[in-house]
């Protein structure tokens, strides 16, 4: 059997070591000692301003758009997993969505103009799959129209635009460290921004307020993270380099193997490097990517319909015209992608997939 995904884990015994001083301090979560130095030693390695290591991807969006003080309507993608638009609705506000580029699959810039009204507060935008978007062509709409951008980069770690992580870019960029993404804490995620002030704001929001044990300063939740799950964090960043090293490797390999089976690839965005966190295929239409995943299922192979549905399909949101996500999200597969997958299984996974196709 070959699952979908697998999450690296490293040594059970480095784990333990800072589990064992945990136990030690008796300090579990707080803000504790190890949550500290996983920000500063992340925040180092991705050569960012300002980081802030919270509970998972979706309360860091949450605080990203309640940092920002958003209101109104906020424009977004479709394509997208359902914490981009849930986390819009959550904090009071509406998810408009421009459709997206066909090739890319991120939010279309040629779509998001003629959406904006008085009432737009902001650009939500996605890097799908770790595929940077066009930031020039966003950042360029967002200061004509005065708009704030928050960059949902949950797919993000090690992804590079223009030498640099993208995570440095827009107001505010969002990251998930849940157990299936590249780097894990199990669950986990963060929000980076090069503003000192909005950094101060959701640390204090992130933690109820607290500003002291007595004081409180606005309104907070509660979007701590725990010691046990830093110490995840910090027992996988010795390894971080050769799993993305390797995953970039299987993504390669993928494009390779894959060049007749008809599928078309995602087209990544010029001037960045990705971190081969998913490898999509785009089908004709739907029922050839059903033949194909049933397939792969039969042979023991497990895929993911990922993302489906489109957001603009949800039973929560108003009417849009998104056509070109609509097709996608249709028609869309990411195949197995982890750490121990090997090249005899991937071999194996192109092959059935090849021959299916050309059946289907």
């Amino acid at each position: 059997m070959i699952p979908f995904n697998k999450p690296f884990a490293p040594p059970v015994g480095e784990f333990e070591s800072y589990i064992k001083g945990i136990w030690e301090r008796g300090w579990f979560t707080n803000h504790g000692p190890l949550v500290q130095e996983l920000e500063e030693r992340l925040k180092e390695y991705l050569d960012l301003s300002h980081f802030l290591y919270v509970g998972n991807g979706t309360v860091a969006l949450q605080l990203a758009i309640r940092a920002l003080d958003l209101r109104g309507e906020i424009i977004t993608t479709p394509f997208s997993y359902v914490a981009t638009t849930s986390s819009i609705v959550w904090q009071g506000c509406r998810p408009v969505f421009a459709d997206i580029d066909p090739g890319t699959l991120n939010i279309n810039p040629g779509e998001i103009e003629a959406l904006i009204t008085p009432d737009t507060s902001a650009i939500i935008a996605t890097h799908v799959f770790g595929n940077p978007c066009d930031i020039e062509a966003i950042d360029t709409i967002a200061k004509k129209h005065n708009l704030k951008v928050i960059y949902d980069a949950a797919h993000c770690f090690g992804t590079l635009y223009k030498g640099r992580s993208v995570l440095n870019r827009g107001d505010i960029s969002t990251i998930s460290f849940h157990a299936t993404k590249v780097f894990q804490t199990v669950e986990g995620g963060a929000v980076i921004t090069g503003d000192a002030d909005s950094s101060t704001k959701i640390d204090l929001m992130r933690n109820f307020g607290h500003d002291g044990p007595e004081r409180f300063t606005g309104v907070g939740i509660n979007g701590k993270n725990s010691e046990v799950h830093a110490a995840m964090g910090l027992s996988m960043l010795p390894y971080i380099d050769n799993l993305l090293r390797v995953r970039k490797q299987q993504y390669n390999r993928y494009r390779d193997l894959l060049i007749e089976s008809g599928a078309r690839y995602q087209l990544i965005q010029p001037g960045s490097e990705t971190n081969g966190a998913y490898f999509p295929l785009v089908f004709d239409n739907r029922d050839t990517l059903l033949h194909v995943k049933m397939a792969l299922e039969d042979a023991g192979i497990y895929t993911r319909r990922y993302f489906y549905p489109s957001l603009s399909k949800l039973d929560y949101v108003g009417k849009s015209n998104t056509p070109v996500s609509d097709a996608v999200a249709e028609s869309v597969l990411c195949l197995p992608l982890y750490h121990g997958l090997t090249e005899a299984d991937q071999n194996r996974i192109a092959g059935i997939l090849i021959e299916q196709k050309q059946h289907a």
